[in-house]
């Protein structure tokens, strides 16, 4: 059975916010806003990984998606130079 979570979506981005902008430890930030730390550090490890730290920076899902295009071209060259090899061998074949 799925447990329900007691912090909405603003009040994490919030917190976060709050953790990263400010100079004190991430257990005082949580002391705070009365939640668990390791609650709070991994919402702050999940907002770095998925936020661009630099505006060349991708994030989790855009690398992914960019791997996955590779893969894809790489899959597509092979196809194209094997039909160029079968076109250029066909139109020697006088049959």
């Amino acid at each position: 059975m799925a447990r329900s979570n007691p912090y909405n979506p603003e009040f994490r981005e919030e917190a976060v916010r709050l953790a990263l902008s400010t100079n004190k430890p991430i257990s005082q930030t949580a002391r705070e806003l009365e939640i668990n730390a390791e609650t709070l550090r991994s919402w702050v490890r999940r907002h770095l990984r998925n936020t661009p730290s630099r505006s060349g920076d991708l994030t989790l899902d855009e690398r992914a998606r960019l791997k996955e295009q590779d893969r894809r071209i790489r899959e597509l060259e092979m196809e194209v130079s094997f039909l160029k090899k079968a076109a250029a061998y066909f139109a020697k074949d006088p049959r």
